[in-house]
């Protein structure tokens, strides 16, 4: 069974919230709160949908490589474990926070909200590319 995994998506989607946050720090020293406000929000949407696209990596590689059995049903935390187990991250703590950040923008927005997953979002990127460099090498 030769399932390849495409990492396109993945891959465009880290670089969209690379590029999205060094807009932000671009614009950081400028009086324009609104225009910030409209990149920050940009960063909370890039780091969503990365997020989403990474956890969902980790269950198919697991469970292309462990058997579904074993992935389907867990929960979040134990799927980290098992990532954290094979190398694919580095800190189910880590991964915890971000999937916490992820929940907290789906039920309400705030500005203090985005702010705080802004925060999120910069950690997580190289936790994102890390992911990514684990699942090309190990295939």
């Amino acid at each position: 069974m030769d399932n390849k995994l495409d990492f396109t998506a993945l891959e465009k989607a880290i670089s969209r919230l690379d590029e999205s946050l060094k807009v932000v720090d671009e614009f950081k020293s400028t009086d324009s709160s609104p225009l910030l406000r409209t990149l920050v929000s940009g960063v909370v949407q890039h780091f969503e949908f990365t997020y989403e696209l990474s956890w969902k990596f980790i269950k198919r590689w697991l469970g292309e490589n462990l058997g579904k059995s074993q992935v389907d049903g867990v929960s979040r935390q134990e799927l980290f474990r098992l990532a954290a187990e094979y190398q694919l991250i580095d800190s189910v703590e880590n991964w915890m926070l971000f999937h916490r950040a992820r929940n907290e923008t789906s039920h309400t927005y705030n500005e203090n909200t985005a702010d705080e997953v802004f925060k999120v979002a910069v950690q997580f990127l190289p936790e994102a590319s890390k992911l990514l460099n684990a699942l090309k090498a190990k295939g």
